[in-house]
C-alpha cells in the first residue's frame, strides 16, 4: 500500500495521504438486509456495513476482517473488494463406539520403572527487540497529558472483543472533558462512532502512510475531510465505546502496520 493508493480511499484506520478525504462505507454498525452472497468476491457498495456483508456471506465479522486484512474497527470503502473466507465444515458426529465387555483375569504384576531424569529448563527466549524510529516518520505531541495505562504489545484485558490479542496502541489517563488534541499535522479521514470496540473515534492521515488514531472519546470537534494543524484541539474525553472510565485510546500506523507509539513521541521527564 502507497500514499498515492490510499489516497484513493483505503481504510481500515491506516489510510495514506490523499488531497481529499476518501468516500467510505459504514463500518460494523448496522444490521443491512440483503441476499445471500455466494460469489467468491464482492464489491463493497453504498450503504454497505462490514456487519451486513459478513452476514451475508455466513461468515463471521473476525472471520471477514482475518481475510482481507481489516482489524477492528472494521471500516470500509465503497468499491473496495472483499474476499469470501471459507465456509467452515460443519464437523460430523462419529458413531458411538460399543463398549466391550470386562474381561476378568488376574492381573500381571507391576514391574518398577525406573524414576525418569529430570529434562534440562528450557532456554529463556530473548526479549523482543525494541521499536526503533523509522526515517520519515512525522512529528509527533503527546494528544493527552495522561500517564500511560496500557502500553503497546500488552495482553487485551477480558471483557473486550479483542482479548487475548495485543494492544496496538497505548491507553493514557484522563478525565471527562479533557480536551485531545492532533498529535501531528494532517486531514481528518474518520470521524464518528466505531460501535463495536472504540465508540467515538478520529483518524488522522499523516501522509506518506502514516495515520493516528484517538478512540473513546465524548465530544469530537472535527469532521471527515478537514485540515488540522499540530496540536489543534480535536474533541474532548468522555467515555464511549469498551472505555470503562474516561480514557484515550491512542494507536500509530503505517501501511496498516502498528507501532509503538512512545517511540515516536517526546521522552516526558
Amino acid at each position: 500500500m502507497r500514499a498515492r493508493r490510499t489516497a484513493a480511499g483505503i481504510a481500515a484506520l491506516l489510510l495514506a495521504a490523499a488531497p481529499a478525504a476518501p468516500s467510505f462505507a459504514q463500518s460494523a454498525a448496522g444490521s443491512g438486509a440483503g441476499a445471500p452472497i455466494i460469489a467468491w468476491t464482492y464489491e463493497v457498495q453504498p450503504g454497505d456495513t462490514f456487519r451486513a456483508i459478513a452476514q451475508r456471506m455466513g461468515v463471521t465479522m473476525e472471520a471477514l476482517g482475518r481475510v482481507n486484512g481489516i482489524p477492528s474497527p472494521y471500516i470500509i470503502r465503497v468499491g473496495q473488494v472483499l474476499k469470501r473466507p471459507d465456509p467452515v465444515p460443519v464437523p460430523s458426529r462419529p458413531a458411538p463406539v460399543p463398549t466391550p465387555a470386562p474381561r476378568t483375569s488376574t492381573p500381571p504384576k507391576a514391574t518398577p520403572r525406573p524414576a525418569p531424569a529430570p529434562r534440562p529448563a528450557p532456554p529463556l527466549r530473548p526479549a523482543p527487540a525494541p521499536h526503533v524510529r523509522e526515517a520519515g516518520a512525522p512529528a509527533l505531541s503527546w494528544p493527552v497529558s495522561g500517564a500511560v495505562l496500557s502500553r503497546f504489545g500488552t495482553p487485551v484485558p477480558s471483557g473486550s472483543v479483542a482479548s487475548g490479542q495485543r494492544n496496538r496502541g497505548i491507553d493514557l489517563a484522563a478525565y471527562a472533558g479533557l480536551t485531545v488534541r492532533a498529535a501531528g499535522a494532517g486531514t481528518v479521514i474518520f470521524a464518528g462512532n466505531e460501535p463495536e470496540r472504540f465508540g467515538q473515534l478520529i483518524v488522522i492521515d499523516h501522509g506518506q502512510g502514516w495515520v493516528t488514531a484517538y478512540a473513546y472519546l465524548g465530544q469530537v470537534r472535527v469532521k471527515e475531510g478537514d485540515v488540522v494543524k499540530a496540536r489543534q484541539a480535536i474533541a474532548s474525553i468522555g467515555k464511549s465505546g469498551e472505555a470503562k472510565r474516561p480514557t484515550l485510546h491512542f494507536e500509530l500506523r503505517r501501511d496498516n502496520d502498528p507501532r509503538d507509539p512512545v517511540v515516536y513521541l517526546p521522552v516526558r521527564l
